[in-house]
């Protein structure tokens, strides 16, 4: 099946940094003399910035060459089927969707279950900008800054129980404001899962804006999962129920079709989709195909955690 720094709470919009700041961070990294490809570790030597230069994000695991994403392509080339399977269907059947209020359940192998309100659940954690590279399983790519806070903030609020090893998400189930689960081509509601240090890692984050700006209703408004050395069917979108537990928990796109997309996703160019070679990608905007790195180039970061794991059987 195809698919189709830490920044305040109260930033002004007049200090948000506009997409053109993004877009020329490496000019801007290259002007106060330091090398593109030592941005991850320099930035303690950057001088004393201003709120609109903070806002530019944190740029994990980029490449010399890798820039973000222009905007209209990050908010016109999506995948978020309850909306529809097409990449322009979100932003167009997705335009009047409400997104305020919003409450999300935590519950499960946890000391402190409940139901939060989306600004409260926020509150939870520190809220940053960074960016990050993605992967689509279809072999696209895109640079996206995000805006949220860690994963890992959230659940250590809540405290794990000892017997929870997993963290299951669950996506809104409503047909009549989400057209595309009138449809059956996948087990509604979408859900998805990580194993609990997958999720507790500091590269996981639950994104609530992108470009410094609320996130739009097509990308996954108004909480979505970033987990970015994973395929991008992983990013849970509009996400009303994070659940702790002992099993592993089933995901739509394994259940739909196991021998196509599996519970890890990790991104490996070693294991073709049964259909296509994941070797190479394309970055959307650019015209040639580039290698695909393995975990989506964050190998340094997270190879530990499969450390003796055979990577092609889990998948």
């Amino acid at each position: 099946m195809l698919i189709r720094p830490p920044v305040p709470p109260d930033l002004r919009s007049s200090e948000i940094t506009p997409e053109a700041l993004y877009l020329s961070r490496r000019e801007w990294l290259t002007a106060a003399g330091l090398a593109v490809g030592a941005i991850a570790g320099a930035t303690a030597l950057l001088p004393r910035r201003s709120a609109a230069q903070q806002a530019l994000g944190k740029p994990y695991g980029l490449q010399p060459d890798d820039k973000p994403t222009p905007w209209d392509d990050v908010t016109s080339y999506n995948n978020f089927y309850e909306f529809g399977t097409g990449k322009e269907d979100p932003a167009e059947q997705a335009r009047g969707f409400r997104t305020r209020p919003w409450t999300v359940k935590v519950e499960g192998l946890v000391k402190k279950p409940g139901d939060y309100a989306l600004e409260d659940f926020v509150k939870a954690g520190r809220v940053e900008d960074r960016i990050y590279r993605h992967r689509c399983v279809e072999a696209w790519s895109m640079v996206v800054p995000w805006r949220g806070i860690m994963l890992a903030d959230v659940l250590k609020r809540a405290e794990p129980t000892p017997g929870a090893t997993f963290v299951e998400f669950t996506t809104l189930y409503d047909p009549a404001r989400m057209p595309g689960q009138r449809v059956p081509m996948l087990r509604w509601p979408y859900t998805e899962g990580l194993r609990l240090d997958e999720a507790m890692h500091p590269l996981t984050m639950l994104a609530t804006g992108v470009y410094g700006r609320d996130l739009p209703n097509q990308n996954g408004a108004p909480l979505r999962l970033v987990v970015p050395w994973k395929y991008g069917f992983k990013g849970i979108k509009s996400i009303v129920r994070i659940r702790l537990t002992d099993r592993q928990p089933s995901t739509a796109w394994n259940d739909a079709a196991p021998d196509e997309y599996g519970f890890y996703s990790n991104v490996n160019p070693t294991v073709d989709h049964p259909r296509w070679s994941q070797a190479k990608e394309r970055r959307i905007g650019e015209f040639l195909r580039r290698p695909t790195l393995m975990f989506n180039g964050y190998a340094d970061q997270v190879a530990s955690l499969y450390a003796g794991m055979d990577l092609r059987r889990n998948y």
